[in-house]
């Protein structure tokens, strides 16, 4: 009998997990053939929720169909479109289909967004809403009332890794009181600054999956750099990849070469490609990690 991302996070394996995104539209097809390029590669797939704070088919959805096609399933969940009753319905309608995984989130501000005049709701936090999960498994809802067989979730959460920031260390702190089973973080370039982090938190005895993100070019590292909070390419990379010639391959071998040194230092890795997973097992061979099923 095959083994669940619950188990795997209480053994030694090294995990892997893999970001898919939901189509911005009705088919199916191509999110499920991305994640047949993972399959006996990743321990599970998260599915995320309006990334970007860009509308896209429901995660709900995606996830039903990826857990229809055999695959283990982590459902992102954010506080941004959602208000607290709709939150705790869809954590009910996801245990009913079979969706034991779970990652809350924040979720970008819809002025990040392809529709920025929309109103965020924001009616809880992560915070809260790890709380509520936390009630709901114990058998109650927000308000004190009862729920019949209430969800058993594996559930996680997200946080930046630089050290030096106490706000979001605080934060995470609170979240890890909730009673998380893994936490992924933003994708990694500055190893040094990841093993500081992880020296910070040393007394957090939750599973550390960090993010890694191939670069494509120097300028997707710039733009990240100057757009998304909590990456930090370091210069240097920049540079190797601005004197290549084939800035894709590099970006892969840069990839590969940060898997193998986060391998020392945590849990697993987050894979998650700007676009789909074409290049993923080929990374993943690159830095010495084997098929699930060698």
């Amino acid at each position: 009998m095959s083994r669940t991302f619950k188990d795997k996070l209480t053994s030694n394996d090294f995990l892997i997990t893999a970001e898919v995104s939901p189509p911005k539209g009705t088919d199916l097809s191509g999110v499920l053939n991305d994640a047949e390029l993972l399959r006996d590669w990743a321990d599970a797939l998260n599915v995320t929720d309006n990334q970007k704070a860009v509308m896209r088919m429901s995660p709900l959805a995606v996830s039903k169909a990826l857990v229809d096609a055999g695959h283990e399933v982590v459902m992102q969940l954010t506080c941004r479109d959602r208000n607290r009753l709709a939150l705790q319905s869809d954590l009910l309608g996801a245990y009913a289909m079979g969706i034991r995984n779970i990652c809350v989130m924040t979720g970008d501000h819809t002025t990040k967004g392809d529709h920025p005049r929309t109103k965020p709701v924001y009616d809880l936090d992560s915070v809260q809403l790890l709380a509520i999960i936390k009630k709901m498994q114990e058998g109650y809802d927000l308000a004190g009332n009862m729920i019949g067989n209430p969800p058993d979730f594996v559930v996680g959460a997200v946080t930046n890794t630089d050290s030096s920031k106490t706000a979001q260390m605080m934060k995470l702190r609170k979240k890890t009181k909730m009673g998380l089973d893994f936490i992924q973080t933003q994708a990694v370039y500055d190893i040094a600054q990841f093993e500081a982090f992880m020296e910070s938190i040393g007394d957090i005895k939750v599973p550390i999956i960090a993010g890694v993100i191939p670069l494509k070019s120097a300028n997707m590292a710039r733009f990240m750099n100057q757009n998304i909070p909590g990456i930090n390419v370091p210069a240097e990379i920049i540079d190797r990849i601005e004197k290549t010639e084939k800035p894709v391959e590099e970006g892969m071998s840069i990839c590969a070469e940060a898997i193998d040194e986060l391998s020392k230092l945590c849990r697993g890795i987050h894979i998650m490609p700007i676009g789909k997973h074409d290049n993923t097992a080929n990374i993943l061979k690159m830095a010495g990690i084997r098929k699930n099923n060698q």
